[in-house]
């Protein structure tokens, strides 16, 4: 009896899309295949501009006008040609059997009809089904996808729910009508780690549940690797590598491959043991795609063959396939090790007359050899409790002092609250926050979003008025906005922000972009701040040809970058960076980290770094101070945050790193998306609505105690270091190299 092979649900072969730019059409994609069998999920990965979205798009039948998908290429659904398919019956497909699911679940969501509206009117227009049943078909999906209290999220718009919890409405949205392809593009980049963690579970069990096939597309490897069960490589729109998740891993065969996975920062990895590996330059042009292999210009095993003929896509005996002309000595062992940027001479940088008084005066007489070796923890969070908050005492080359700092947004009075003469409740955004920062040192602040980071930040970078504290900065009291600021501390004191694009201004040029602060803060001659400029951009790794064009002629890695060099122009002592990589691929994300070490061990600049990647934080961070619902609950060293014990919220966010490795296994710490309100903060401990750990009544009415470890480690909570320990001796992350 002959054996029946079941049909993939999806087979892809030869696909080529084009896109239409003035007169010309430009080959965005070229000769991708792809077989995908019934409840299987395969990633998509590779840097912006290597043409996953535009595969998703085209799987979909959903290109632009400007798209086509080039004569010869083959896309079967179920057995079905999709590409001779009139719209018509698209529509009926994208109605019930192929979903998608976007990254920027707000903008897929319509702004002005209520959310139950939105999902009933999808599942009626798909299965042709009445209203009522559309509306409990509905709230199941909602409890599937642990919406809490999914009667009232039906009656919201989607400017009220949380980014997590419109991301569950829209992947509620797409699993409604039970699918049978799922592609998902980026749906959990711009999530906290633990709605990712939530996120992420969520679609394994339901893919599990219904066999249903998926499509993600990610550029984060550690997403793939605990996720997928196979992943696909993409580069300038080629396919540089598919195989097994955990043979890609362990030993990729294409460099491009391995040049992402080293890129990533590894759970307690450090930039005290050595810098990230990058991948070095930049993808081609579609207009100039080389004859030869399109990784040539950037690959550290390049040969003069690789320029001269494009290597073919092979299909190895394990049945992975790989595009390279080298990929037999990689099979081999060869291990090549893509180049790390180093900084050119220091006698590039000049640092201020001035900067050298106030440095001097505030650091030990050990030399510059010594200031440059990273700093003890010691004094950065020093068992001292101060109403509520953390700092030390002494001088202790101490830079920047926060002292019961707060941030209290008044909110406006109903007309009910008006006759009643209630006054209504603030949103204590940042909440009696004491916090030190010494010279030279790197202090990580993380926490989910709603936590206070960022208004934390802009409080001592004076873009927001404090309602309470104090700030220091070199001794000096810190005025409250940055207005009244003298031009003496605006120098000192920078800021990078999370989006480049929207803090440079469009209609300068690079160069005018960084001179000016050169010439406003530190008296620089125009020509003379022409010339640093260059310096500067050359310091950041970028020629100086960069210095005429505009911030819409940069790739998002370029644009940081500029935004970094504009933030050292002034000399500063202090630059506050928010989510400065979180947008940016893993390979330019590495480069940038790499970047912010040097220039802080050259340059002697504090960072206070906030990010929601806790393993980024790790990397650049000597010190973390962890957030919630406006108040500090975990200072420490870096290494000791991925080591026990830690705060249960600590715990939380340690245990839903996504961990690039296949084989790596940690018992998950999901936490509710049921963020209290910092209007209606509760009694007692702040998180024991949403903690795991919660030992009685005392978490819910008393303030936990601030608990000390070793090395100035502080933990506020009720229940003492030793029991957590034990508590948590399965979830240790640590770096064995470091």
């Amino acid at each position: 009896m002959a054996t029946v092979t079941q049909r993939n649900l999806l087979d892809v072969d030869k696909l080529t899309i084009s896109y239409r730019v003035e007169d010309q059409w430009i080959q965005a994609v070229r000769d991708f295949q792809l077989q995908l069998g019934r409840g299987h999920i395969i990633g998509l990965v590779g840097e912006s501009g290597s043409g996953k979205s535009t595969v998703a798009l085209a799987l979909m039948r959903y290109l632009s006008r400007n798209g086509r998908v080039e004569k010869g290429s083959r896309l079967v659904f179920d057995g079905e040609d999709l590409l001779s398919k009139p719209n018509a019956e698209m529509r009926r497909l994208w109605a019930k059997r192929i979903k998608f699911v976007p990254q920027n679940a707000a903008a897929a969501l319509n702004p002005s009809i209520k959310i139950g509206r939105q999902v009933t009117e999808t599942l009626k227009a798909a299965d042709g089904i009445d209203g009522h049943e559309a509306y409990e078909r509905m709230i199941r999906m909602f409890h599937d996808v642990n919406l809490v209290d999914p009667e009232r999220v039906a009656e919201r718009y989607p400017h009220e729910l949380s980014g997590g919890m419109q991301q569950r409405v829209t992947i509620a949205m797409a699993l409604i009508s039970n699918p049978e392809l799922l592609i998902l593009d980026e749906p959990t980049t711009g999530l906290d780690v633990t709605t990712e963690a939530v996120i992420l579970d969520l679609v394994r069990r339901l893919i599990a549940e219904r066999d249903t096939s998926v499509v993600y597309i990610t550029h984060n490897l550690g997403v793939v690797a605990q996720l997928c069960e196979r992943a696909l490589v993409l580069y300038a729109g080629e396919i540089m590598e598919e195989a097994s998740v955990l043979d890609l891993f362990q030993q990729p065969r294409h460099p491009y491959s391995l040049g992402l996975i080293s890129s990533v920062p590894k759970p307690g990895q450090s930039k005290r043991a050595a810098p990230l590996q990058s991948i070095a330059g930049n993808p081609p042009s579609l207009t100039r795609i080389p004859s030869g292999c399109v990784f040539a210009n950037r690959c550290p095993l390049v040969l003069d063959l690789c320029r001269e003929r494009k290597p073919p896509l092979e299909t190895l005996e394990d049945g992975r396939l790989v595009r390279c002309h080298r990929w037999s000595e990689m099979e081999a062992g060869m291990q090549p090790v893509s180049p790390i940027l180093r900084p050119p001479s220091p006698s590039l940088w000049r640092a201020s007359p001035e900067r050298e008084k106030g440095r001097n005066a505030l650091l030990d007489t050990t030399g510059e050899k010594e200031r440059k070796k990273p700093l003890p923890l010691h004094g950065v969070a020093q068992a001292q409790t101060r109403r509520g908050g953390v700092w030390g005492g002494g001088n202790d080359n101490t830079l920047m002092r926060a002292t019961d700092l707060s941030k209290h947004f008044p909110v406006e009075r109903k007309v009910s609250e008006i006759l009643g003469r209630l006054d209504p409740a603030p949103i204590r955004a940042v909440d009696g926050v004491d916090l030190r920062l010494r010279a030279g040192q790197t202090l990580g602040l993380v926490g989910e979003s709603g936590s206070g980071k960022t208004t934390l930040a802009r409080l001592i970078i004076g873009l927001e008025e404090r309602s309470g504290g104090t700030l220091e900065l070199l001794g000096m009291d810190v005025r409250n906005s940055v207005r009244d600021r003298s031009q003496d501390v605006l120098s000192k004191l920078q800021m990078v922000f999370q989006n480049p694009q929207n803090s440079l201004n469009p209609y300068l040029s690079v160069r005018q972009a960084i001179r000016r602060p050169l010439i406003k803060l530190r008296g620089f001659a125009p020509a003379e701040a022409d010339a640093e400029a260059l310096a500067l951009l050359e310091r950041v790794n970028l020629r100086a040809e960069y210095a005429e064009r505009y911030p819409d002629e940069l790739s998002g890695g370029e644009k940081q970058r500029v935004a970094i060099a504009r933030a050292f122009a002034s000399d500063p002592d202090l630059i506050i960076c928010d989510e400065p990589v979180s947008a940016l691929d893993v390979s330019v994300q590495s480069a940038v980290l790499n970047l912010l070490a040097e220039l802080q061990d050259e340059h002697g600049s504090a960072y206070l770094f906030i990010s929601h990647n806790l393993s980024v934080v790790g990397y650049l961070a000597d010190a973390i101070a962890v957030m919630y619902l406006g108040q500090l609950f975990e200072v420490g060293e870096a290494r000791e945050l991925f080591q026990s014990p830690y705060h249960p919220y600590t715990e939380a966010l340690v245990s839903a790193i996504p961990v690039p490795d296949p084989l790596h296994a940690t018992e998950r710490i999901l936490l509710s998306d049921d963020l209290p309100s910092a209007q209606n903060l509760p009694s007692g401990c702040r998180f024991h609505t949403r903690c795991p750990r919660k030992i009685g009544e005392i978490c819910e009415t008393d303030k936990p105690p601030w608990r000390q470890g070793d090395a100035g480690h502080l933990i506020r909570c009720h229940i003492p270091l030793d029991e957590l320990t034990n508590a948590q001796s399965g979830l240790v992350l640590t770096d064995e190299t470091d």
